[in-house]
C-alpha cells in the first residue's frame, strides 16, 4: 500500500469536499501501517438504473480507492427504498415497491461493475439487518437524534416552514442510512453534495454506538455537455456508459473548452499531476481541440477495446474533419415497412438524438440528410431500405441493415 500522502494526493483529486481531511489521513497511516484496508461505503439509489458519465463521478473515485488498496462497499437501499427519501421538493419521494427496488438494483450492478473492480466490491442489500430490528431496537435509533436536529435539513426545513406535510416515517430514513455505516464499520462515505445531510448523521450515529466516525466525503455534479445544466438524459447533454464508441467519441469532443479539465478530474483516472500539466498546456495556448482528442481517447478507452477507440477516431476523423461519410458507421436493422419517423426511437436509444421532438425539429431545420438528401418534414414518413445512410445534424450518421 503506497503512503499515505500519495493516497490523499489522488484521493482528494476532483472532490467537492472533504469534511475531515486530518481524520482521514490518520486513518490512512494507520491503514498502511496495519497492512489493511479502509471500508468505503456508497449507497445506490435504487429508483435511478441508467448510468451515464455524471453518474460515474462517484464511481470513478470508488475505483480509484479500490486501486490504492480499499475494500468498497456498496448498499443497495431495497428497504429504505421502500419507503422513499425525502427529495428536496414540495413532497416526499413515492415510495417503490420491493420488485421495482430489485429490478433496479441488478440493473445498477450489472452497470457499475464497468467502472468498479468486482473482486473488491461487496454489494449488500440494507433490508438485510434494517427489516430485522425489533421496535426497542428503532426506538433505541431514533434516541441518538432530535426533532430540531432533523429540520436542519434544508428540505425538512423549506416543508415545515411552508406547513408542507412531513411524515413521520421521513424522519427515519437519514436515520436508517446513517445506521448502515454502523453496521458495515464504515471508515469513509462517499455521496453527492445532495447527501451532506444524511452522511453527517451516520457520523453521528456511529459515535453513539461506540464506533469511530466515518469521514465524509463530496463529489461534484457534472455539467452536461451544454456547459451548463447539470449532465442529465433528459437534458440531452449527457454521455451514457452504454453508448457506441463512435457516438461517446463525438459527444466528447463537443465537451466546452473551459470544462475539459473537469472532465479530465472527474470521469477519467489520470493522476492530479498529468492533469495539472493538461491544464499549464492549456494555459500556455496549446489548441483546445487536440487536447479534447486526448481526453475522448481516454474516456472512451474506460467503456470500449482500444480496435473500437481507435475505429471511433477515425470516424470522427472522416466525418467531421475530411467531411465525409465515414467508412464505418453505426448500424441500426431496419424493419421491414419501418419510416424515418420510426427509426426515431431507435435513435434515442443509441444517443443520436435526445428525443422524437428533437429529431422532428431538426428534420424541419434541415439538419437530416438520408443518402445526402435533406428530408423536408413529410419525408418523415418515407420508407426505410437497407444501406440507407442517415446523417443527423452535423456530426452523427448511422446506417441501416
Amino acid at each position: 500500500m503506497i503512503a499515505a500522502q500519495e493516497q490523499i494526493k489522488i484521493i482528494c483529486k476532483g472532490i467537492d469536499t472533504l469534511l475531515q481531511k486530518d481524520e482521514l489521513t490518520e486513518k490512512l497511516e494507520k491503514a498502511v501501517k496495519e497492512e489493511r484496508p479502509l471500508t468505503i461505503k456508497f449507497g445506490m439509489d435504487p429508483s435511478a438504473p441508467d448510468i451515464h458519465l455524471g453518474h460515474t463521478v462517484a464511481l470513478r473515485k470508488l475505483r480509484q480507492m479500490q486501486d490504492l488498496g480499499h475494500k468498497v462497499v456498496i448498499i443497495i437501499g431495497d428497504f429504505t427504498g421502500r419507503i422513499g427519501d425525502p427529495t428536496g421538493k414540495s413532497k416526499g419521494r413515492t415510495a417503490l415497491s420491493e420488485e421495482t427496488v430489485k429490478r433496479n438494483a441488478q440493473t445498477y450492478c450489472e452497470q457499475i461493475f464497468k467502472v468498479l473492480d468486482v473482486e473488491k466490491t461487496e454489494v449488500r442489500f440494507n433490508s438485510e439487518w434494517l427489516s430485522k430490528l425489533d421496535f426497542e431496537e428503532i426506538i433505541r435509533l431514533a434516541a441518538t437524534t432530535t426533532v430540531a436536529r432533523m429540520l436542519e435539513r434544508d428540505d425538512f426545513q423549506s416543508r415545515y416552514r411552508n406547513q408542507i406535510p412531513i411524515g413521520v416515517h421521513e424522519f427515519f430514513y437519514p436515520l436508517m442510512q446513517a445506521y448502515d455505516s454502523v453496521v458495515i464499520g464504515a471508515d469513509l462515505e462517499l455521496g453527492g453534495t445532495d447527501q451532506t445531510f444524511n452522511i453527517l448523521m451516520g457520523r453521528n450515529l456511529q459515535k453513539a454506538y461506540g464506533q469511530e466516525a466515518q469521514v465524509a466525503m463530496f463529489v461534484p455534479l457534472l455539467v452536461g455537455l451544454d456547459g451548463k445544466e447539470k449532465m442529465s438524459k433528459s437534458l440531452g447533454n449527457y454521455v451514457g456508459i452504454d453508448e457506441p464508441a463512435e457516438v461517446m467519441f463525438k459527444k466528447l469532443m463537443e465537451v466546452p473548452d473551459e470544462l475539459i479539465v473537469t472532465y479530465f478530474e472527474l470521469v477519467t483516472d489520470e493522476h492530479p499531476d498529468r492533469i495539472a500539466e493538461i491544464r499549464r498546456q492549456l494555459a500556455a495556448g496549446v489548441n483546445p481541440r487536440d487536447v479534447k482528442l486526448i481526453l475522448a481517447e481516454t474516456v472512451t478507452g474506460l467503456y470500449h477495446s482500444r480496435e473500437e477507440v481507435e475505429a471511433a477516431r477515425a470516424y470522427y476523423r472522416d466525418a467531421f474533419s475530411n467531411k465525409a461519410i465515414p467508412k464505418k458507421l453505426p448500424e441500426l436493422p431496419v424493419r421491414a415497412g419501418e419510416t424515418v419517423y420510426d427509426a426515431a426511437a431507435e435513435l434515442i436509444d443509441m444517443g443520436l438524438v435526445a428525443s422524437k421532438s428533437e429529431f422532428l425539429r431538426l428534420v424541419k431545420q434541415g439538419g437530416v440528410q438520408l443518402n445526402g438528401e435533406k428530408l423536408e418534414p413529410a419525408d418523415v414518413q418515407k420508407t426505410l431500405k437497407p444501406q440507407d445512410v442517415m446523417k443527423i445534424g452535423r456530426k452523427r450518421f448511422v446506417r441501416f441493415v
